[in-house]
């Protein structure tokens, strides 16, 4: 058993500093320096262009994070429209922070005429990285958590954090914590198959990514309780992850047997 006991790691001049942004600031940077070191051994990569390229995916990043988050929960936004900037307060998604980085991304290849498929690759290496150490973020703030559970790693909320009707229970599943070992486990695949394969397809790495990502997804939703927005009962994200399956898997075939010589 095992609980997160502070929100707040110290208050400087009376601002709060949270474990969540320390642990997502952390996240970031050692996402972003594997990519580079990535993206020059692996990738034939000029050593600037993942820290040139990292400040467009972090934006977008964030922006489209935590707008589509608010897109989600948007009768709370509608009705409180100031608090869509109040990102302190919490609320960002994974998905939203995936098509806003590659919007980014986009932006970053057309201008310096890079190939967006060899960047997508790079960049789903520090992502995935990044992924496991920024769930870590959820376990501060004692969300991310699944149903309820005696097991020998279960994981306890306090009482003000447990939703209805589970104000009874004490322990749950650490949703947080299965979704850190997936995503581990997704960028120790990407990085084998990275130094197993000489010759790579360009796109291959971050269409297996996003499959990979979008299977572990679903399997951790199966267990959360805290979806932010249900489709006829289904967490929007289980739907969102099946249709990036298909996309992806989509996107494979055409990279690999469509579009051999474009």
């Amino acid at each position: 058993m095992f609980s997160s006991h502070s929100q707040i790691i110290c208050t400087i001049f009376g601002v709060h500093i949270y474990f969540y942004g320390v642990i997502l600031a952390l996240a970031i940077v050692a996402g972003t320096l594997f990519s580079e070191y990535a993206g020059g051994k692996f990738f034939g990569l000029k050593k600037e262009t993942i820290i040139d390229l990292a400040p467009y995916v972090i934006i977008f990043g964030i922006i489209g994070a935590r707008l589509y988050y608010c897109f989600l929960d948007y009768d709370f936004y509608f009705r409180f429209p100031t608090e869509i900037l109040a990102i302190r307060h919490g609320g960002i998604s994974i998905h939203g922070a995936i098509l806003g980085g590659f919007a980014g991304l986009l932006i970053f290849a057309k201008r310096h005429k890079l190939s967006w498929l060899k960047l997508s690759d790079v960049s789903v290496l520090g992502l995935s990285l990044g992924q496991a150490i920024g769930r870590w973020g959820n376990f501060f703030n004692s969300e991310a958590f699944g149903r309820p559970t005696n097991l020998p790693w279960k994981l306890y909320i306090a009482p003000q954090y447990r939703p209805v009707p589970y104000e009874g229970y004490e322990y749950f599943h650490p949703a947080f914590l299965y979704e850190s070992i997936l995503d581990l486990a997704i960028f120790g695949i990407l990085f084998w198959y990275m130094k197993s394969k000489k010759e790579r397809k360009d796109g291959n790495m971050a269409f297996l990514y996003l499959i990979l990502y979008s299977v572990a997804r679903i399997f951790v939703e199966c267990c959360r309780i805290d979806s932010v927005l249900y489709i006829h009962g289904i967490p929007v994200a289980i739907i969102i992850s099946a249709g990036i399956i298909f996309l992806a898997l989509l996107g494979l075939i055409l990279n690999n047997y469509c579009l051999k010589k474009g």
